[in-house]
């Protein structure tokens, strides 16, 4: 679904020159729920506006089911943002319109399609447990109900990605709990690719596979060791105890044998502050060693 080689993006400002991406690489393949996380400027939002065709990268590659972003014409992208993917904004102003109703909101996208908004809009609120709620204003709806809303209205299109930017960030844990759990659900029962974004590391616990993003590379990635449905399954049968290690982690590797070794690692070693390490290969692993290390051995 999703495929990023080398993506470089470069912001602009007067002489100044930002690289908000360095050469990312990334796969999703269809039907896949996963979350992006790092810190603040990592670059994880702007390769969620990339991906939602908002944004144009600077070089590298990036295809969207089969669609070169980088390359598409206006005509193209237009399309790519009616009929392949739906975004669900954290701030919830980005999405809903604050004096139409639910209902009306939902049926909103639909319009552009020419297909029958009413019912297809109805079908939605209930996918998302508002239908009792659809005559209701915003300003009428709990800040869980105006996120939920704005899935339905993501969802209008029946997008084949959703990207979701921090979409549990405004929201109290029993309702993140909610969202993340519909997520699950439209994935499961839809196929639909689910991406999303954010800072929190506790998604690990939610989703099978987790990328982190650090100065705009992919930096690691987190595998789920069973996947969510197998280990609430057997939680319930009583066969096993909930895990504090639900993932492993990977350092993640490019083409040219580079890769991030968390600052934790160097700091345990005494190089965090180093421009350079000692490798060594013993009983088939590698051994990073700090260089006054390196150098005593020698």
């Amino acid at each position: 679904m999703i495929h990023c080689e080398g993506l470089v993006k470069i912001y602009k400002a007067a002489d100044l020159e930002v690289f908000a991406l360095q050469g990312l690489d990334l796969q999703v393949e269809a039907g896949e729920l996963m979350a992006i996380i790092g810190n603040s400027g990592s670059g994880k939002s702007t390769l969620l506006n990339m991906l939602g065709g908002l944004d144009r990268p600077t070089a590298g590659v990036l295809q969207v089911n089969g669609l070169d972003l980088l390359r598409a014409g206006e005509r193209d992208l237009i399309r790519y943002k009616r009929e392949t993917v739906g975004f669900v904004w954290q701030n919830n102003a980005r999405n809903l319109i604050p004096y139409l109703t639910a209902l009306e909101n939902v049926e909103l996208p639909i319009l552009l399609t020419g297909r029958s908004k009413r019912q297809r809009a109805l079908y939605l609120l209930e996918a998302v447990g508002l239908a009792h709620r659809a005559g209701n204003k915003l300003n009428q709806l709990s800040g869980g109900e105006q996120q939920r809303v704005a899935i339905a209205i993501a969802l209008a299109n029946s997008p084949k990605l959703l990207l979701a930017d921090e979409p549990t960030g405004s929201v109290d844990t029993r309702m993140a709990e909610q969202i993340l759990d519909l997520f699950r659900e439209l994935n499961r029962n839809a196929g639909i690719t689910i991406v999303i974004v954010t800072h929190d590391p506790q998604l690990a616990k939610k989703v099978d596979r987790v990328v982190a993003i650090r100065d705009g590379k992919t930096s690691s990635e987190m595998i789920r060791k069973k996947s969510y449905a197998e280990e609430l399954a057997e939680l319930e049968m009583g066969l096993a105890e909930a895990e504090t290690e639900t993932h492993v982690e990977y350092a993640v590797l490019d083409k040219a044998g580079r890769l991030q070794v968390p600052a934790g690692y160097l700091e345990s070693i005494g190089a965090k502050n180093a421009n350079k390490v000692k490798l060594e290969v013993a009983d088939g692993r590698i051994i990073i060693m700090p260089p006054e290390s390196a150098e005593g051995k020698g």
